[in-house]
């Protein structure tokens, strides 16, 4: 169970704001990023910091969610999709694709892609998006495929555009040099120093503006401002407003992303509906706004933001009342409920501008209302133990801090449209 996103931070209002590229004369450009990148594998390509590099980028999805405008669904490498009944849907694929290695795209590779995604051998973070869903690959020919899903998934189509397709040949094991069928290549990879992309020439699609992307790595907003002031970067995504200084660069944008907490109500003592109850009362979600977060932000009532087919805007946020949630506990409490039992905050540093002001504020909301609550920040790659499963076993609980993105990330190619 989740508890109700807080806010909907970085790029919806204007948590995350960005110094815009320097207009240089080539197309060559360098971006400079909060977090590096533990892995270059296709797979985990949904996970922020490595789908700003690789997604749509070097690895392209069947279908591609349109969230700047008003296309919805948009075919990348499946050219249509028929509803077939009885849970299967039919996809024709795009004729004429290769992959950067120089070998053809067809249905084989897709189903090889999902196989992996679904595989024992190797964890994926796209497999969680399917849940208990069960999928059936039949390749009809080398362009079309069946995809029965168990129980039937009338959003299937959707589901696609969150796994990435990779040769049939890809072992079933992380790779450290991912092969695709998107507009660049990546051409060199120095972990904790740069990643570069280079611009194919073979591409199937229309060819991007930019001819080389250079990905280098800085933590503080203040140093990737600083760098795009100085010419040393044309783009630094997610700096904080504070460090926005240069009306000539810097800009907010809109964007999708929603910060939450995620429950495990299977662990005491978030077990018990009231305790869960207590946590969405503890948190005012007002004062994060103007403060750890800019003016502008807006308060999540969904996993999504309003652009999103089928948000209810007659929805309003939890409302705070620190004395009800003292109150829920001692019932809890009375009843047997070890409200005492530790509740450990499990937040990713970078993972949004201020996000550490942000998980601070939110342990002593906690702390204030009674809950044995403590907070931990943790990079990347050990934030991904607790956010996919299986997860580490613990006394208590664990609350993950995260933001929810839409399926669609920026690379460069979007970086340049904004």
């Amino acid at each position: 169970m989740l508890l109700k996103p807080i806010l909907v931070g970085a790029l919806l209002a204007s948590t995350a704001v960005a110094p815009a590229f320097a207009q240089a004369a080539d197309t060559d450009i360098t971006v400079v990023l909060s977090e590096e990148l533990d892995l270059v594998e296709p797979c985990m390509a949904t996970r922020s910091n490595i789908g700003r590099v690789i997604l749509q980028n070097i690895s392209e999805t069947l279908t591609e969610l349109d969230v700047r405008g008003d296309e919805g669904l948009k075919p990348r490498l499946a050219t249509s999709w028929e509803d077939k009944g009885d849970g299967t849907w039919q996809f024709k694929l795009r004729d004429g694709v290769k992959f950067s290695d120089g070998s053809d795209f067809d249905a084989e590779d897709v189903k090889h892609s999902f196989d992996r995604v679904f595989s024992d051998q190797i964890t994926c973070e796209s497999q969680r998006y399917f849940a208990d869903t069960t999928l059936t690959f039949t390749v009809v020919d080398d362009l079309t495929l069946d995809v029965k899903a168990e129980p039937a998934q009338p959003v299937l189509p959707l589901l696609m555009s969150l796994v990435t397709i990779v040769p049939s040949e890809t072992p079933m094991e992380f790779v450290r040099d991912p092969i695709g069928t998107g507009p660049y290549v990546m051409s060199e990879w120095t972990a904790g120093q740069q990643i570069v992309l280079d611009r194919r020439d073979d591409y199937w699609g229309e060819q991007p503006e930019v001819t080389k992307a250079t990905y280098v790595f800085r933590s503080e907003p203040a140093v990737r401002a600083g760098m795009v002031a100085a010419g040393e970067a044309d783009i630094a995504p997610q700096i904080t407003a504070e460090v926005a200084d240069n009306t000539a660069t810097d800009f907010s944008y809109l964007n999708s992303e929603t910060v939450y907490l995620r429950i495990d109500s299977q662990d005491e003592p978030t077990t018990d509906l009231r305790v869960r109850q207590a946590l969405n009362a503890a948190i005012d979600r007002e004062a994060f706004i103007g403060t750890v977060l800019p003016e502008g932000t807006e308060l999540a009532v969904a996993m999504v933001p309003p652009t999103t087919l089928g948000w209810n805007p007659d929805l309003s946020p939890p409302a705070y009342d620190p004395e009800l949630a003292k109150q829920l506990l001692a019932d809890a409490a009375a009843d047997g409920v070890d409200t005492s039992l530790p509740i450990e905050i499990i937040a990713r540093t970078e993972n949004f501008p201020n996000v550490t002001e942000v998980a601070e504020a939110l342990t002593q909301m906690l702390v204030d209302v009674g809950f044995n609550a403590t907070l931990r920040m943790v990079e990347v790659a050990e934030h991904e133990q607790y956010y996919s499963k299986p997860f580490p076993e613990s006394e208590g609980t664990r609350l993950v801090l995260a933001q929810r993105q839409q399926p669609r990330r920026p690379g460069v190619l979007d970086v340049l449209q904004v």
